[in-house]
């Protein structure tokens, strides 16, 4: 018999309907069932694309015998990460504090009927086996310590969430002028943890640290930092050559499971790959390596092709799937025979040493895991050929292995249209697209915006997501933060007055529903969110950039543009809440470090009035030698301007230029290298090759 998760929209849930376990979604009927029979809450965390979900599920909640013990002894909440953020952060922080180490997915906590968990873990196996305890022999053993030890239970919740609000910043201070150090501070503490032979930062599992290769850029940009620029693009070029990237298909899995970015968790996300794409472009035009530029156009086809929702919607995908037919990879891994059966001789020549298939097998000892090995300049002069010669093969080969691989099973795509991960993806194809010309990625990240305004906006809020026709869940901090930092790159692209309108109401909501109003800072849910056991409010980055941070980001730049003194004064009291905390690590706080640096120096903004080809031409010229300045370009035929961007038109009718930096502006200027000038363009360094 189907469960209570048959009405649900999120595929993750679905996926578990018809579990023998009695699940409930997280709602008030499952929490009013524990307590009126008073029994503990099992809460189960996890997301479609999760390979350790799915091994969970196999031996545990579509097995009668553990079922049955599930059904017994508890109520069974079962939830999508995805779509309860604010669930997922609350008891991993849990999690934490209980166990003292990090948690994971599936996430498996136990909970008093009041929500106040007192046990958890993250995956149990059905039986006991490498030192983890039976999930069936740990079930009753919970269910009896709940019965049997209620009062120690409630004084450890007490202290439980004593230390939750322990997490929260509580002092707010006045940043001093001279707090520039903090952000030499942070790029020499990521020099310090920056691995010199293969890139990134610590060792396995090794994870993107988009935040972090962001900071380095921007400071490269702003500051002409070559060591920050060397982790950057050093840590780039290592990435795209490695088995973290779908060296076929495009596109990046989750993490590394080595140092090497050899082999991956093979779950593909869409955000993890929207802010890639914003450091792809952003690093090619810190170097002009053609590898970068290869990297963003495969990972925007991959986008655009497995990722979009199609004309009629246009919102992007959540994630695909780490297994197909019950296997981690088995769609992406490969025999060295089934190539050589696909590949001519000269095909087969040029990708074997290019791809290491005469190295014994890099996956589970019988596959081989695509990983570039060998440039095609030391291919080429092994062969006794041109470089150009060997490319042509390893190209053709490329293509005939991507087209034998889609003849397999694929793996699931997990199909919920998530506003903050939209807003992520709109912000890495609109700044791609801007970097390398391409209109057709600006217009499909315009389609996914046009498809959030249309479908997840309702009543002047955000919900959080959609799938099935069904818009649900009041949106996040994230939700708002995300999506309005991806419009502010849009309306670099492509001015739309709608947009502007858009953007300044979601500053409304953070303002109105998010802000700390006593202390500063911007709270995970909203003022009237569902009441639970805590609410969050964290300024560090992790897999994806802090919502704090790009809040104070894009409240400030947003300030900046229109003359709103209340934006920049929100985004200030969250730089002087988290300040404490930034001082004492600030490489964890690169995001909150970006917005202290345009605190204490305003980000320099251009308008260009004009039309035509004239327009575009110094518009592309900004693009390329002032990458850090925000530029809109306005046509003279706009009309209802803010009057902060309603500059005047030029009077011969071809283009001026305005350069603003916080309250002041120069005078109107004229001709392009007059303003490139004025926008103090650095040179250009190459990437050593």
């Amino acid at each position: 018999m189907p469960n209570h998760l048959t009405g649900e929209t999120s595929p993750y849930l679905l996926q578990h309907a018809d579990n023998p376990v009695n699940w409930y979604p997280w709602g008030e009927a499952a929490l009013a069932l524990a307590r009126t029979q008073n029994k503990p809450i099992l809460l189960s965390i996890g997301y479609s694309a999760c390979h350790w979900c799915h091994v969970m599920a196999q031996e545990s909640f579509e097995d009668h015998e553990v079922a049955a013990a599930m059904n017994e002894y508890f109520i069974n909440i079962k939830v999508d990460r995805e779509e309860r953020p604010d669930l997922d952060q609350i008891y991993q922080t849990a999690h934490y504090i209980l166990n003292h180490r990090h948690g994971g997915w599936p996430l498996t906590m136990f909970l008093t009927p009041e929500q106040k968990p007192f046990f958890g873990g993250t995956y149990f196996p059905k039986v006991s086996r490498h030192g983890m305890p039976g999930f069936l022999e740990l079930l009753p053993k919970i269910a009896e310590l709940y019965h049997a030890r209620r009062e120690d239970i409630e004084q450890q919740n007490n202290a439980l969430l004593g230390l939750f609000a322990e997490t929260l910043p509580a002092t707010s201070v006045n940043i001093p002028p001279s707090s520039s150090h903090l952000i030499e501070q942070a790029s020499a503490q990521l020099l310090e943890n920056f691995d010199q032979a293969h890139g990134g930062f610590g060792s396995a599992p090794k994870f993107f640290h988009p935040a972090e290769l962001k900071f380095c850029l921007q400071r490269y940009f702003s500051e002409g930092d070559k060591q920050v620029w060397y982790i950057a693009v050093y840590t780039l070029e290592k990435m795209a050559n490695g088995g973290i990237y779908d060296q076929l298909g495009g596109g990046f899995y989750r993490y590394s499971t080595d140092q090497y970015w050899r082999i991956p968790h093979f779950e593909k996300m869409l955000y993890d790959n929207g802010l890639l794409l914003q450091l792809y472009a952003d690093a090619w035009l810190a170097t002009h390596h053609p590898l970068f530029k290869r990297i963003a156009h495969e990972t925007a086809a991959w986008v655009m092709r497995e990722m979009q929702s199609g004309p009629k919607e246009g919102g992007y995908f959540a994630t695909l799937d780490a297994d197909s037919e019950h296997e981690e990879g088995k769609f992406y891994v490969w025999d060295k025979d089934e190539i050589e059966r696909v590949l001519t001789t000269d095909e087969y020549a040029a990708i074997a040493p290019y791809f290491g298939l005469s190295r014994l097998p890099n996956f589970e000892n019988k596959y081989w895991h695509l990983e570039i090995m060998q440039p095609s300049t030391a291919i080429a002069n092994d062969m006794g050929m041109s470089q150009e010669e060997v490319q042509h093969w390893v190209e053709s080969a490329r293509c005939k292995l991507f087209s034998k691989r889609e003849q397999r099973v694929h793996p699931g795509r997990d199909e919920k249209i998530l506003t903050s991960w939209n807003g992520l993806m709109v912000k890495g194809m609109v700044r791609a697209g801007r970097v390398f010309e391409q209109s057709e990625w600006i217009k499909s990240a315009m389609l996914a915006v046009d498809f959030i305004s249309a479908t997840l906006w309702k009543n002047n809020r955000l919900l959080a997501t959609f799938k099935d026709g069904k818009a649900r869940h009041n949106a996040y901090l994230d939700d708002y933060a995300f999506l309005l930092d991806g419009l502010l790159e849009l309306m670099q692209v492509e001015f739309r007055q709608s947009d502007l309108e858009f953007a300044r109401a979601l500053a409304e909501v953070l303002l109105d529903q998010f802000e700390d109003k006593q202390l500063g800072g911007f709270f995970f849910t909203s003022r009237d969110h569902e009441k639970l056991i805590h609410r969050p409010k964290a300024g560090q980055d992790n897999a994806i950039p802090s919502g704090n941070g790009l809040a104070a980001i894009s409240l400030q730049r947003l300030g900046y543009l229109l003359g709103e003194y209340r934006y920049l004064q929100s985004a200030e009291h969250a730089l002087k809440l988290f300040y404490p905390e930034i001082q004492r690590h600030p490489s964890a706080y690169c995001s909150l470090l970006v917005a202290l640096k345009e605190w204490l120096m305003p980000p320099q903004i251009v308008i260009l009035r004009g039309q035509g080809a004239l327009l575009s031409e110094w518009h592309r010229a900004l693009t390329l030698h002032a990458p850090a300045t925000i530029v809109l370009a306005l046509p003279m035929e706009l009309a209802g301007l803010p009057q902060s961007l309603n500059k005047p038109l030029p009077v011969d009718q071809s283009i001026n230029a305005w350069v603003c930096q916080g309250e002041k502006c120069l005078p109107e200027i004229k001709n392009l290298q007059e303003l490139l000038q004025a926008c103090k363009v650095k040179g250009r360094m190459i990437f050593p090759l």
